[in-house]
């Protein structure tokens, strides 16, 4: 049986700090928060971000890569799981679109604290249109492409510029979920509510599977109507 290894000072040190800035960057973003802030919230020297992580950027960067290592690696063993299980056919757009949302929806309802915070993080940056999407791209386009090698296997006649726009909605919601704003809570009287993330876990695969199936099912339909309409096409 492994035993876990004892953390030095320095490493309990880093982590405090990578802990107490993943708080505050999610709480008032980037710009919002300074060196001394997040070296207070950890009782700790702001001379020991420059030492660790040489700045306030650099630390941010740092806060994204460590728990983006840690999803990407089990997204892409769910994903692998359910196509070893599925065989030959391969899985179901539900099945790839819940291996791919999967790892997110249960670290935010069973992880631990920072997950929340976390998530709310990447909410921030993926809606930041300066910078943004080049940070998103930097941490998660492989894990992306390699769901949406896996949903043309499943989609075998959708052109891939429908794959795209449904994979940008399917990120729109994933972000809406993870920002637990209470409106669908106001919205239903009470009856649904936004952090309610287990109700979205049970219903969000088939309900973004359906949007893949239509919009490549419209586009499939269109391109057959445009090319009955070609010239000598009936001859």
């Amino acid at each position: 049986m492994a035993v876990a290894r004892k953390l030095s000072r320095g490493e309990i040190t880093r982590e405090k700090l990578l802990d107490s800035a993943e708080k505050l960057f999610a709480l008032k973003g980037f710009h919002g928060v300074t060196v001394r802030a997040i070296a207070r919230e950890a009782d700790s020297d702001p001379a020991l971000v420059a030492y660790y992580f040489g700045g306030k950027r650099e630390l941010f960067d740092e806060v994204l890569l460590r728990r983006a290592e840690q999803l990407n690696q089990i997204r892409l063993q769910e994903l692998e799981a359910c196509e070893r299980a599925a065989g030959p056919e391969g899985p179901t757009v539900e099945e790839i679109i819940a291996a791919f949302t999967h790892p997110l929806l249960d670290r935010s309802i069973h992880g631990d604290p920072g997950w929340k915070s976390y998530f709310a993080l990447i909410g921030q940056i993926t809606n930041a249109p300066d910078w943004g999407g080049a940070v998103m791209s930097k941490y998660f386009d492989p894990i992306v492409r390699r769901f949406l090698q896996s949903l043309r296997k499943a989609l075998p006649d959708c052109r891939d510029e429908e794959l795209f726009w449904s994979y940008h909605f399917l990120s729109g919601a994933l972000v809406l979920t993870f920002a637990e704003t209470g409106r669908i809570d106001s919205l239903s009287g009470g009856l649904c509510k936004s952090s309610d993330i287990e109700a979205v876990a049970d219903r969000l695969p088939e309900f973004i599977a359906a949007g893949f199936r239509r919009l490549c099912a419209r586009d499939a339909a269109a391109r057959a109507e445009r090319a009955r309409a070609e010239p000598g096409q009936d001859a």
